[in-house]
C-alpha cells in the first residue's frame, strides 16, 4: 500500500494509507473523531430529548392499556422524576382547558396538586 505524503489520520495523526481523500486511518479513529466533534455540539439536545423521552414513559405507565384517563399527583410524577418543564407541545380545547403533551401521551392540571394523563387517541 502507498502512503499519501504528509496525509495524517484526523484522529490519531498516524500516517494515512490508501485512497487521496482518506481522512483516517480506519473506522475506530472516523468513529471516535466525529462522536468527539459532536459531544458537545449537542449535549443540550440530549438532555432535551432524554427528558422528554422520560416524561413520555412516566406518563404511559400511569395509564394502562385498559383505562383512557388517569388521575395522579404531582407527588407522585416527581418521585417518578417527571420534569414538568419539558414537554412537546400544549393543545387548548373548546372550554379553553391546556393539555400538555410529551410527544402522545400528556396532562390536564385539575388542581395544584392532582394532574389528568391521557393519551391521544390514533386515527384510523
Amino acid at each position: 500500500m502507498m502512503f499519501l505524503d504528509d496525509k495524517k489520520c484526523l484522529n490519531c495523526q498516524k500516517p494515512i494509507q490508501g485512497r487521496s481523500d482518506k481522512k483516517f486511518c480506519d473506522d475506530f479513529c472516523r468513529s471516535h473523531y466525529n462522536n468527539h466533534l459532536k459531544s458537545g455540539k449537542y449535549q443540550m439536545v440530549r438532555k432535551i430529548n432524554n427528558a422528554l423521552k422520560k416524561n413520555r414513559r412516566i406518563l404511559a405507565m400511569a395509564l394502562s392499556d385498559v383505562k383512557e384517563t388517569m388521575r395522579i399527583s404531582r407527588e407522585q410524577l416527581l418521585l417518578k422524576g417527571f420534569q414538568f418543564k419539558y414537554h412537546t407541545h400544549r393543545y387548548v380545547n373548546k372550554r379553553g382547558d391546556v393539555y400538555i403533551y410529551c410527544y402522545d401521551y400528556g396532562y390536564l392540571q385539575l388542581d395544584s396538586d392532582w394532574f389528568l394523563v391521557v393519551k391521544i387517541k390514533e386515527a384510523g
